[in-house]
């Protein structure tokens, strides 16, 4: 089995900003100004919101599970069965070259899949982002990958060589 972690730097660094802020906040006011103490927390609570949203995004659309044992491979929302992907697609992703952080970059943001006419990834002649998510987070690796009937997808992944090595291993492709 292979699960992709998310690191958690980022939420960690937000929320204890977040509740060192509102602390030093009560140390002055809590006896006397509860009520405005009370009110400041929601509004820092409105800033913290928003920092936390990419990467509870990247928990829902694009957390990795790779389940041999139910021949199954979980990306965010979609559940694929091992069987449908071309073992060849595996084979030729782990023979590509990674791309540099720069290139991943402007790859993740270009890698779009907005439910909208004109703005869907098989409109523009690419492959349909798996998972349930509009849009690769900047910076995320993808991996293009082939199903048996010939749909390509893509999956936002961040260690791209331990994701292909865990699916080889899966579907049973050769090193």
């Amino acid at each position: 089995m292979y699960i992709e972690k998310l690191p958690k730097t980022w939420s960690a660094i937000c929320i204890g900003l977040y509740l060192a802020g509102i602390g030093y906040m009560g140390i002055d006011t809590i006896p006397q100004d509860t009520g405005t103490w009370l009110v400041l927390s929601a509004l820092f609570l409105l800033v913290l919101v928003p920092c936390l949203g990419v990467p509870i995004s990247k928990f829902v659309y694009h957390r990795i599970r790779i389940d041999p044992a139910q021949g199954t491979l979980r990306v965010g929302r979609e559940l694929i069965p091992l069987g449908d992907l071309d073992p060849a697609s595996v084979r030729a992703a782990r023979a590509e070259v990674p791309l540099t952080a720069a290139e991943r970059y402007a790859a993740s943001l270009s890698a779009v899949d907005v439910p909208v006419r004109g703005l869907r990834a098989k409109d523009q002649g690419r492959p349909r982002l798996v998972g349930g998510a509009w849009g690769v987070p900047a910076g995320m690796d993808t991996v293009t990958l082939a199903g048996r009937r010939g749909e390509p997808l893509l999956i936002a992944t961040r260690d791209r060589t331990a994701f292909l090595t865990a699916l080889a291993a899966a579907i049973g492709v050769p090193a």
